[in-house]
């Protein structure tokens, strides 16, 4: 014989109670979304009147990190914009000292080298290794924008203008 019983538990009625965990908040909302979109837009019908209503979408959350990463991005970008600023100075003075070590600096074999041509050696891999993260930052930057700037947090992608 069957078992007749339920096989799911049912709807159950949650408590209501402030959500305190922010990303928590912001699941719960994402979630729910469309129903209460529903509710204020049968509210305004049975009412008569029009409810305004704003709903942040980014949401303030997003705004605030948003911000801190285009400030990111703008320190990088002067970083950046220094670092070429130090380049042109140095060949500038290359070139009116006579000197153009700038061409396969790198190949140089380092037992031939002299302390100071060593220092020199290590500053400019310094720097290039610094080049190199600056880079690095400046993609993830930017590949979380382009990414953030397509995506509503619904679900759903909006086309660019």
């Amino acid at each position: 014989m069957a078992s007749t019983g339920k096989k799911t538990r049912g709807r159950k009625k949650t408590q209501m109670k402030m959500i305190e965990n922010k990303e928590d908040q912001l699941v719960v909302f994402s979630k729910r979304r469309l129903g209460i979109y529903k509710k204020i837009s049968e509210l305004s019908i049975l009412c008569g009147t029009e409810i305004l209503f704003i709903v942040f979408s980014p949401t303030a959350y997003r705004m605030v990190r948003t911000n801190k990463l285009v400030q990111h991005y703008n320190e990088v970008h002067s970083q950046i914009d220094a670092i070429k600023r130090k380049k042109k100075v140095l060949v500038s003075t290359q070139q009116t000292s006579g000197t153009n070590n700038t061409n396969h600096w790198w190949k140089t074999p380092i037992h031939q080298c002299n302390p100071r041509e060593l220092d020199e050696l290590y500053s400019r891999f310094s720097e290039l290794a610094h080049l190199c993260h600056i880079a690095w930052c400046k993609k993830i930057v930017d590949t979380y924008s382009m990414s953030a700037s397509t995506y509503f947090g619904n679900g759903h992608h909006r086309q660019e203008l």
